[in-house]
């Protein structure tokens, strides 16, 4: 959160999905380590009516990777009614949310990765502890229904951002993750481009937004930014609506300059298609989804 607009879209989208009943959000962990991801996050969570939604702070910072590309501008913009003047909770580690929400899951759950492969790798890596005496693994073996992540390139052999500051995390978590793997790569989002429209239309419900201060400080209107991680949150959610086509099974690996190859085979690793004639709906869903009235708009 902080490096890319898409980033916050992928976030409000979330929030509808759930105001929905689509899904049920229950925790968000970051990889963007900059001080001010963490109660960005919450402002974006209380605009959204789940103030008391758990965070979890970035393990470590990665070069190039802890930006402040529009957070601190969209904070200084919050009027007095939206915020929050409780102090702020201690920070809880990433991999500690990540393994006590699992265990305390009684459900399946679907995670989406949407920005560094850190997080999930350091809980791949997670001895037993007093959350739960199983493994990282074992925790993810047992309660992750599918991974839908934001990662690679499958049109050509360029390092993709999100793999490519953290070759090592990418990986682990593509070599080691028990349970099925999406991904959405680089070509999906680039060829989806939200609507600078909507940033100046689809929001006047509320006098000042999250997100609209987010786009406007991230880079000079107008302007129309790829999609990326809004896709693999609508993979992950709305897989079954088929927006997207998917390959076969087969394999993801990560080379030491951070391509990405998929081998066909019997490992559970698929990614998406993108089906042009789709895109008009693909396009209308994300823009429907990001701009969604809050159910419950609380202030504080």
């Amino acid at each position: 959160m902080g490096n890319d607009i898409d980033d916050a879209l992928a976030l409000a989208m979330l929030h509808s999905l759930a105001d929905r009943g689509e899904c049920r959000l229950i925790g968000i962990t970051l990889t963007n380590a900059n001080p001010l991801a963490v109660p960005y996050v919450r402002l974006l969570d209380r605009f959204y009516g789940r103030a008391g939604l758990p965070v979890g702070a970035a393990l470590r910072h990665i070069k190039d990777g802890d930006h402040d590309n529009y957070l601190g501008a969209a904070m200084q913009s919050v009027p007095a009614a939206y915020r929050d003047t409780k102090p702020e909770p201690p920070r809880v580690p990433a991999v500690v949310l990540l393994r006590r929400l699992l265990a305390g899951s009684s459900q399946k759950v679907t995670i989406v990765q949407v920005g560094f492969s850190t997080n999930l790798a350091a809980l791949l890596d997670s001895p037993g502890d007093s959350i739960s005496p199983m493994s990282g693994k074992e925790l993810v073996k047992q309660k992750v229904l599918l991974l839908s992540a934001m990662a690679g390139n499958f049109s050509q052999p360029k390092p993709e951002y999100n793999v490519k500051l953290d070759i090592g995390a990418a990986q682990t978590v593509f070599e080691k993750w028990p349970t099925p793997i999406v991904f959405s790569g680089f070509e999906i989002g680039q060829k989806l481009l939200y609507p600078q429209e909507s940033i100046e239309t689809d929001f006047t419900y509320s006098g000042w937004h999250p997100v609209t201060a987010s786009y406007r400080a991230y880079a000079k209107m107008p302007y129309s930014r790829p999609t990326w991680d809004l896709t693999a949150v609508l993979q992950a959610v709305r897989g079954h609506h088929q927006y997207f086509d998917v390959s076969e099974n087969g394999n993801v690996s990560v080379d030491d300059s951070g391509v990405t190859r998929f081998t066909p085979g019997d490992r559970d690793r698929r990614y998406l298609i993108l089906n042009p004639a789709r895109t008009a709906g693909i396009l209308e869903a994300l823009t429907l989804l990001v701009s969604q009235p809050p159910r419950q708009n609380r202030a504080k």
